[in-house]
């Protein structure tokens, strides 16, 4: 499989969430997701008014930064890697309120 580049790791999280039901959220949760490795990049994940909205930008107002490699962002996604394996295991850091991550890491389930 070839490498990933950035804007396929936003494409994928967009169509992960695109049909997702976040009425549930009151508020707004914000999370800047921070790409290590190659590639490397930033985009966010925002939460409000019953919409997500996934945008190539660093997200200053945030719950949140999520950070990982390309890689394991799809397995989580995908299923394919557990969120809070992945914390225990340092291949996914939180950094800022790791109550509003769990909130995002219920509606990869």
């Amino acid at each position: 499989m070839a490498a990933l580049t950035y804007e396929q790791v936003v494409e994928a999280f967009r169509e992960r969430f695109k049909d997702t039901d976040v009425s549930s959220v009151s508020g707004t949760l914000a999370f800047q997701i921070n790409i290590v490795g190659k590639p490397e990049g930033i985009f966010y994940v925002e939460i409000k008014n019953g919409e997500i909205h996934i945008e190539p930008y660093e997200y200053y107002d945030r719950n949140a930064i999520l950070i990982a490699s390309a890689d394991n962002l799809i397995k989580l996604i995908n299923g394919k890697l557990d969120p809070v394996r992945a914390f225990t295991l340092g291949k996914l850091k939180v950094d800022g309120d790791i109550g509003a991550a769990l909130e995002l890491i219920k509606f990869l389930k």
